[in-house]
């Protein structure tokens, strides 16, 4: 079946192997959208059916260029928030362009790319939010993460309340909190922190879960880690 499913934050880690998953099926069409091109062209010229896209989460024009960027795009049918800003600090220590960076990219550019995109899901679809399990309450914290894990909570407050405000229509949107995962990101934060669980293989129940679950889930906040809370 013919789907269009964009995803943001692909030029690296599990969006990169999201999109290559994704790509395997001739029938889909790839949007990969992140703000490094160079990346992302290098990443997946090999695919005929995958589009790639520059666009920065933290620029200004943000609604402006993803409404020219998507112009000749008519219809989405998975929409899949995969990209993340993640600063390691003390909390005396985070500066004002750090909350401000990580919020705009981790949560108010999503919520910015959804108003954005919403229109070309009339027809339905499923939006998946991937945030952080240190952004899931009850979980364990790690000190040095107040501006990655607080914005990531608001992700997941983000997605309860769009289910709740688009609970009589047809476009779905749930949230994912992963666990670590070994990825760059993870590694420029914490050097030399090892976990089991490569991106791979974290990105294969993303892009299962993209497919299926909104058939009977929504405004769902789900845990995906290997460890307890």
């Amino acid at each position: 079946m013919s789907k269009t499913i964009v995803v943001v934050g692909a030029s690296r880690g599990i969006g990169k192997a999201i999109v290559d998953q994704f790509a395997q099926t001739s029938e889909y069409r790839i949007i990969a959208m992140a703000r490094n091109k160079e990346k992302l062209f290098a990443n997946f010229q090999q695919f005929s059916n995958v589009t790639c896209i520059e666009i920065d989460l933290n620029s200004t024009d943000l609604i402006q260029n993803v409404i020219s960027a998507y112009s000749d795009i008519q219809k989405i049918d998975i929409l899949i928030n995969n990209a993340g800003y993640l600063v390691n600090k003390p909390f005396t220590e985070i500066t004002a362009e750090d909350f401000t960076q990580s919020y705009q990219i981790n949560v108010i550019g999503v919520m910015q790319t959804v108003q954005t995109l919403l229109p070309k899901m009339e027809n339905g679809g499923h939006i998946v939010n991937i945030s952080s399990i240190g952004g899931f309450q009850g979980s364990v914290k790690f000190p040095g993460l107040t501006a990655y894990s607080t914005s990531k909570a608001a992700l997941c407050s983000f997605t309860e309340l769009f289910a709740e405000e688009h609970k009589d229509g047809n476009v779905k949107m749930n949230c994912l909190c992963l666990g670590a995962v070994q990825t760059e990101m993870l590694n420029e934060a914490f050097p030399g922190y090892e976990v089991d669980m490569s991106p791979e293989k974290m990105a294969k129940f993303i892009v299962d879960f993209s497919l299926h679950a909104d058939q009977w889930m929504n405004g769902k906040i789900i845990p995906v880690s290997l460890s307890t809370p």
